[in-house]
């Protein structure tokens, strides 16, 4: 389990304190699939990086397991929106390489690698570079390269936020398809609406200036998901509250709801 018990987050500028997340407490189950939605500059990414190790709170703390957080570590590896893939090495050394710095061979974290690949779909592109590959292939890749590591956690930063609409959506059913079966625990930030009721458990809504825990939503829709979902009456209520709930916070409730 993951706990956040009174987490708060200020950064220095020019300006003076910025406060950008305050008093914000949850727990994430284990093999839970969490997102955390808000509007722009709520703190939705600052508290990613924080359950990574890669930022220290400037108050409360965050557990795994019991365990305080207080670095990166083994059990959590995060996928970015942008790609980090290593532009000069093939997409099989990629894959491996959380491995390599691990301390495997070369040799070896290639071998290891290959199972993560094929489960992506991207066997016969092994030996491809980036470069080669498209968006959403580049994506899978730093999916796999995720996966590699074991972690007992996926962190994800909108990995799917700089893909056209129509990959954007074939990379969730890729997505969910892989958390059925690999069951990881995923914290999953993202601006979409339909794309948090689609892949989620939970749904975090964030308020903003500071950040704060809105509200946390059950996502009742049954599990092995396919895109009739989308079509439901719950579906359709979850995401049209989300949006009644973040165009307030953004200060236009006259307006309509996005296509």
């Amino acid at each position: 389990m993951i706990e956040i018990q009174n987490i708060g987050r200020q950064f220095n500028t020019r300006d003076g304190t910025f406060e950008a997340l305050k008093d914000v407490n949850f727990a994430v189950e284990d093999k839970e699939f969490f997102s955390i939605i808000g509007p722009s500059g709520c703190g939705k990414t600052t508290l990613l990086k924080m359950v990574a190790g890669l930022i220290k709170p400037s108050s409360g703390s965050i557990t795994v397991d019991g365990q305080p957080v207080v670095g990166p570590g083994n059990d959590r590896a995060m996928v970015f929106q942008h790609f980090v893939l290593l532009p000069w090495a093939d997409v099989l050394t990629n894959v491996g390489f959380g491995l390599e710095m691990r301390g495997l061979s070369r040799k070896e974290s290639r071998e290891a690698a290959k199972p993560f690949l094929d489960r992506v779909g991207l066997t016969r592109f092994s030996e491809h570079y980036p470069h080669e590959l498209s968006g959403g292939m580049q994506q899978r890749v730093g999916l796999a390269r995720a996966l590699a590591v074991g972690p007992d956690i996926l962190l994800m930063d909108e990995p799917f936020g700089a893909l056209d609409a129509q990959t954007r959506q074939l990379m969730q059913e890729d997505l969910m398809r892989l958390w059925d079966g690999e069951q990881k625990t995923v914290i999953f930030v993202t601006h979409s609406m339909d794309e948090a009721a689609y892949l989620s458990d939970r749904v975090l809504v964030m308020d903003t200036h500071p950040g704060t825990v809105r509200e946390i939503l059950d996502v009742p829709l049954p599990r092995p998901r396919d895109e009739s979902v989308r079509r439901t009456p719950v579906f359709n209520e979850l995401t049209a509250h989300m949006w009644h709930e973040l165009r307030g916070m953004m200060g236009d409730p006259t307006a309509a709801a996005p296509e």
